[in-house]
């Protein structure tokens, strides 16, 4: 495969598993890098890493973790990403009518891909690990009248907290979420859970709603109303939760975009 399709294929697989890799009202490590030259990554090597579902936002090559008295785990599936340049060269060339060479300018593009780690997927010296920069949390109390709201839904599904992805898969009937102290919020894990609460509700043994029980592919008619029907109804449970003020704003942009 080229570079091109391999890229597009990592796309096309994030989007399949439903999540929505742009709505991140979470924080996290900051922009991917790299650990050695702390070099943050540009261009569509961004996205691909940010929608990993590590937290550390530190990435290595194998040879980087080697150089790091470290090793990659056996059996960790490793990233993606993309290294480009231009180059200018000079050309001899002669036209027919012309007895003297000339110089000419080539310009040449230069595509690779790259397989890369992120240090959760290592095992590095302790030396290594003390100089990576703690990742930024944020300390707030629950908010009872969310919790009331998750504790008291009528066969609820299983939360679990992993990773740096929120989503809801209803072959596991389980709904993953970032850690509580990743959000900004307290309000903004309170919208977060309430809108993949509301996919849940689609589930065959609750409602057996098409847009969650049929196969959809993202962007089609079916996947958009599934987005609206979970952010409007997570918009009425966090006015229901009276947390609605502090996110009804981030709320009505998504849904803005959902409706174009």
């Amino acid at each position: 495969m080229d570079v091109y399709s391999i890229v597009t294929e990592r796309i096309i697989n994030l989007l399949d598993q439903g999540v929505v890799p742009w709505r991140r009202p979470w924080a996290g490590g900051g922009s991917p890098r790299n650990v050695v030259s702390r070099k943050p990554y540009r261009g569509i090597n961004h996205f691909l890493l940010s929608a990993s579902k590590f937290v550390q936002p530190y990435w290595l090559t194998m040879r980087q973790a080697k150089e790091l008295g470290g090793h990659v785990r056996k059996g960790e599936e490793s990233t993606i990403i993309v290294f480009w340049k231009v180059e200018d060269r000079r050309a001899k060339t002669q036209d027919a009518s012309e007895t003297e060479p000339n110089d000419q300018t080539r310009r040449s593009f230069l595509l690779r891909y790259y397989s890369v780690w992120n240090v959760e997927q290592c095992e590095l010296s302790e030396g290594a690990l003390e100089r990576l920069p703690k990742i930024e949390t944020h300390e707030h109390e629950p908010i009872e009248s969310v919790e009331r709201i998750i504790a008291t839904m009528p066969k609820a599904p299983a939360i679990e907290h992993a990773g740096t992805k929120a989503f809801y898969s209803s072959v596991t009937d389980r709904i993953t979420m970032p850690s509580r102290n990743l959000f900004v919020s307290a309000e903004e894990y309170g919208a977060t859970v309430l809108h993949e609460l509301t996919h849940s509700t689609g589930h065959e043994k609750r409602l057996a709603r098409e847009t969650i029980t049929d196969a959809t592919e993202f962007g089609s008619a079916i996947y958009t109303k599934e987005e609206l029907i979970a952010e409007m109804g997570g918009a009425y449970l966090c006015a229901e939760a009276g947390i609605s003020n502090a996110v009804i704003a981030n709320q009505a942009a998504y849904i803005a975009g959902w409706l174009n």
